[in-house]
């Protein structure tokens, strides 16, 4: 599912018009309709003896979102109609509300808000604070009791900041305590960064048109979204072909294992990692990997941590390596590393690793040596530059968070969490590798390809589960994925396995340990599924 920033659906839009002669009024017309399923779908009583009554209210705006509006109220209000005339009954009552002057409507909208009034149906203008009360009493008044609000107040085309009516209408929606459902995206909300500047619908569901917007799935745009559904308002896939963010697909992403194999069928990696004081990233990275599937891993701490890693990682093979006197790995490794990296298939660098300076002129020495697919995370990053980058020749996926983007080209963190999917595919493009953009969401870019992570949870904001995510994706690399195939599964994976650890344990509780711990479950559930 591709994701697109306002813009480009203004574009996809007018190419839909323009160029395939696909009229205004139809794509509104299947707008409305597409809303008035949903409703069906998630608001409407689902049993067939008792008829409670469910009353709407469609809040409109004096644009396209407001168009949308008046279809769906066509729709709610004729079923209303033929439902009183078939059994007497009124299980269903919708009310439209316009914030602004029926003739100031214009184009395809005037053209459904006539067709509503020439039926016959009613609009309520809110114009004036008398009307803004009308409204709050018909939504939370003791006589009146809405069942759902409709928010079709503003479009992907909104920025900045709400005032005046609007603002108060959406503060009174907010505060009835009624669900509301968002038309494409709730109204306050900028469609492509998802920036919220004041006032915001916060929906209960969202039905977005034709694709998914980026602020829908940025925070802080998720929160205010809801559940979103996309609705399919005709236009052919091939006029967004070119667009290159998509949410993560995982369709038979899973490395086959076929029975008649060993250890070495699915690889064998080496993890460069550890210091004092830092035996736990070196573990949660060397058990994920083994976790997530990778035959063999060996695991290059200081020497005076090996005892420790032993006992902490028992399925893991140790080795022992030079240190300093503050316990870190040495330049004098470097020939047992190149060793060790010889007998391997990927290799891991950084987590834990100290950025002392004999263990960062280690790791600005080995790197441009090794020629095999790598996997940088952490002090690994740390220890080198973007020039450094530049010249790695090997397959590599880096995963920063972003105050370890900021250090490495030079920006500060706002400014990469404002763009932060614009930062990566340019960076990934530059490097030519593979940027993990760690964070809520985490994005996934290769120079060509960008996918974003819709399952992010805060359980997974805790120490360790960096390293946790580093192992999954470098062992998915040592089953033979490519490297973009075993980022995009492996942020998948890990993003699963935080939810399904914080349903066990709670948001507060989850470990890193823990995230590895149901990763057989994420694998269970996607092979269910057969994704």
């Amino acid at each position: 599912m591709k994701l697109v920033t306002a813009k480009e659906m203004q574009e996809i839009d007018k190419k839909a018009i323009e160029e395939l002669g696909i009229p205004g009024p139809v794509l509104m017309e299947l707008a409305g309709i597409g809303l008035f399923n949903i409703i069906q779908e998630e608001f409407m009583p689902k049993t067939e003896n008792r008829k409670p009554k469910t009353e709407i209210g469609i809040v409109c705006g004096k644009g396209n979102n407001g168009g949308d509006g008046f279809v769906l109220a066509r729709h709610l209000l004729n079923i209303e109609a033929k439902r009183k005339s078939r059994s007497g009954g009124d299980e269903i009552s919708a009310e439209v509300f316009l914030l602004g002057k029926v003739n100031e409507i214009t184009g395809d909208a005037r053209l459904n808000l006539n067709i509503l009034l020439k039926a016959g149906y009613k609009v309520t203008e809110i114009t004036t604070p008398k009307d803004v009360n009308l409204f709050k009493e018909k939504c939370v008044g003791t006589r009146h009791s809405m069942s759902l609000l409709v928010d079709g107040i503003f479009g992907t085309g909104f920025k900045g900041k709400v005032e005046g009516i609007a603002e108060q209408i959406i503060n009174i929606m907010n505060g009835s305590g009624i669900p509301i459902l968002a038309i494409d995206v709730p109204s306050g909300i900028n469609a492509t960064t998802g920036e919220v500047e004041g006032a915001c619908i916060r929906a209960a569901f969202t039905g977005t048109m034709c694709l998914p917007k980026r602020g829908l799935f940025l925070y802080p745009g998720k929160d205010y979204a809801g559940r979103v559904s996309v609705i399919d308002i005709g236009v052919p896939p091939y006029l967004w072909k070119h667009i290159n963010l998509e949410l993560i697909g995982l369709k038979n992403l899973l490395p086959y294992r076929p029975d008649n194999s060993n250890k070495g069928t699915f690889g064998r990696v080496f993890i460069l990692a550890g210091s004092t004081g830092m035996t736990g990233a070196a573990a949660l990275t060397s058990i994920s990997a083994l976790k997530i599937g990778a035959g063999l891993v060996r695991l290059g701490i200081p020497e005076s941590l090996n005892s420790i890693l032993e006992a902490k990682a028992t399925e893991v093979i140790t080795v022992p390596l030079p240190e300093t006197s503050e316990g870190t790995i040495t330049i004098e490794a470097m020939d047992k590393i190149l060793d060790e990296i010889n007998k391997s298939t990927v290799v891991i660098i950084g987590p834990g690793l100290s950025t002392h300076d004999k263990t960062k002129s280690l790791i600005q020495k080995l790197v441009p040596k090794i020629d095999l697919p790598m996997v940088i995370d952490a002090d690994g990053l740390n220890n080198l530059n973007l020039d450094l980058l530049k010249k790695i020749k090997a397959p590599v996926i880096i995963t920063p968070h972003p105050g370890e983007l900021s250090r490495i080209i030079g920006m500060s963190i706002p400014e990469i969490q404002k763009a932060r999917i614009d930062i990566a595919k340019k960076f990934a493009k530059e490097l030519n590798l593979i940027l993990v953009l760690k964070g809520a969401p985490t994005i996934i870019a290769s120079k060509d390809k960008c996918y974003l992570n819709p399952i992010y949870t805060s359980a997974l904001a805790k120490a360790g589960s960096g390293d946790v995510l580093t192992g999954i994706i470098g062992g998915l690399l040592a089953q033979g994925l490519s490297p973009i195939d075993a980022a995009r599964l492996g942020v998948y994976l890990h993003g699963r396995a935080g939810k399904i650890a914080s349903e066990k344990l709670t948001n507060y509780c989850v470990l890193a340990s823990d995230v590895v711990e149901v990763i057989p479950e994420v694998i269970r559930e996607i092979e269910n599924i057969g994704l």
